[in-house]
């Protein structure tokens, strides 16, 4: 997409602060960063969102997360990653190319959970399972 800011990035019509980049994916450095080391992994062809990767962009985002996190823990410090990932404006997306944030984490930084934790019972656990399952 023309107007699409990780399509540009992608492009080199934007700068950015590049980590990795392969055949499918490239990550760089979040602008909005919650703590330093906070990075991008993104497709680079536009998707945009989980519902329009086939199974190989699928199989390379997630090993070039893999790949980010593991750099992100060792050069930071950091006690913990967090992987984000949101999908549709429901789901809390706010740019509309797939993409998996890395970030670094630390014991007592106050980032908020992100949802109030319930525990259904096993009877609903069970019967959710089985309909997932058959829509697969």
């Amino acid at each position: 997409m023309d107007d699409c800011i990780f399509c540009r990035i992608v492009r080199g019509e934007l700068p950015a602060s590049k980590i990795h980049e392969d055949e499918h994916t490239m990550s760089f450095m979040n602008i909005m960063a919650a703590h330093p080391g906070h990075a991008l992994v993104i497709v680079k062809p536009h998707r945009k969102d989980i519902f329009e990767l086939d199974d190989t962009l699928s199989a390379a985002v997630f090993q070039a997360t893999a790949k980010v996190a593991k750099a992100v823990k060792a050069v930071t410090g950091c006690d913990g990653v967090t992987l984000f990932q949101a999908n549709e404006v429901a789901g809390g997306q706010t740019v509309f190319h797939f993409h998996i944030h890395v970030l670094p984490r630390f014991n007592d930084d106050h980032l908020l959970p992100f949802w109030p934790a319930v525990a259904p019972n096993r009877a609903d656990l069970d019967a959710m399972a089985a309909r997932l399952s058959a829509a697969l």
